[in-house]
């Protein structure tokens, strides 16, 4: 959490707001028919064994629609639920605050907090690591998962993993 602590400023902050709302527009407002492309999953590569996966999402969010489809396409047995109160479910679940994207999702005893790449939620599945409650990725970073942008522009981001005290690292498992 030090290590995070020390990247975070004020300046990090106002950037990453106003990434999360560029993006935002452009992602979530559109739906997953609406001409977004998916990515086909490579379902041998992660392979899931009809895992059964809750997502929620914010009503129309086509982001979310698009991560969900992809874990649709890898074996997930998902479930989608729009909430118009994304923060009480975050809240529910124990999501730290610095962690916060747009969707939520619950599959086994874990969470997994936004555009996770669904071959760390196959890793979580398999180690089952001592301490972690779930793995997240921040904000809304393009090119990941779900956030594919047509000029295949991608922002780095990192998996991070927290614990039911809200302690967070990189999810290293």
């Amino acid at each position: 959490m030090d290590r995070q602590k020390a990247r975070f400023t004020r300046r990090t902050a106002i950037g990453g707001i106003a990434a999360t709302a560029a993006l935002a527009a452009a992602g979530c407002g559109r739906s997953a028919t609406q001409g977004s492309r998916q990515p086909e999953a490579k379902t041998s590569a992660i392979a899931v064994q009809a895992a059964a996966m809750t997502v929620y999402r914010d009503p129309g969010c086509g982001c979310c629609e698009a991560w969900t489809g992809l874990a649709r396409n890898a074996g997930y047995q998902v479930s989608l639920i729009d909430s118009a109160d994304m923060p009480a479910i975050k809240r529910k679940y124990g999501v730290p605050e610095g962690l916060l994207s747009c969707h939520t999702a619950v599959v086994g005893d874990y969470v997994v907090e936004g555009h996770v790449p669904l071959e760390h939620v196959k890793r979580l599945l398999a180690q089952r690591p001592t301490g972690v409650k779930g793995i997240a990725v921040p904000g809304m970073p393009a090119g990941s998962p779900g956030m594919e942008v047509p000029d295949g522009t991608k922002q780095p981001f990192e998996v991070m993993a927290f614990d039911t005290a809200g302690k967070v690292s990189a999810f290293t498992a």
